[in-house]
């Protein structure tokens, strides 16, 4: 499997009683946390362990918390930096904040 494959198919998943989606590799979990505040989500903190690095998991762990506020009719506020780096780069996500 290439690298480019690997990206698109990272099992995430959203573990809701801990308010965030989740993905692990290799034993190690990455994810975007969040919380919930009426018609918005707040994505406040992107965790990618160093040894996950560069291999797009960041950027794919906030491009399905996007989709997820899209299909939830809900508002989003990048409080971290790098949420708030992505939308920036994807304009077609920018209607969401």
């Amino acid at each position: 499997m290439s690298n480019q494959d690997s990206k698109s198919n990272l099992d995430i998943t959203h573990n809701e009683s801990a308010k965030r989606f989740e993905t692990t590799i290799d034993g190690q979990t990455g994810y975007i946390s969040y919380q919930n505040n009426e018609d918005k989500l707040v994505y406040d903190h992107t965790i990618v362990h160093e040894q996950l690095g560069g291999r797009g998991v960041g950027s794919a762990l906030v491009k399905h918390a996007l989709n997820y506020a899209r299909e939830q009719n809900k508002k989003v506020v990048p409080q971290c930096s790098f949420v708030a780096s992505y939308i920036s780069k994807h304009p077609e996500y920018q209607d969401l904040v």
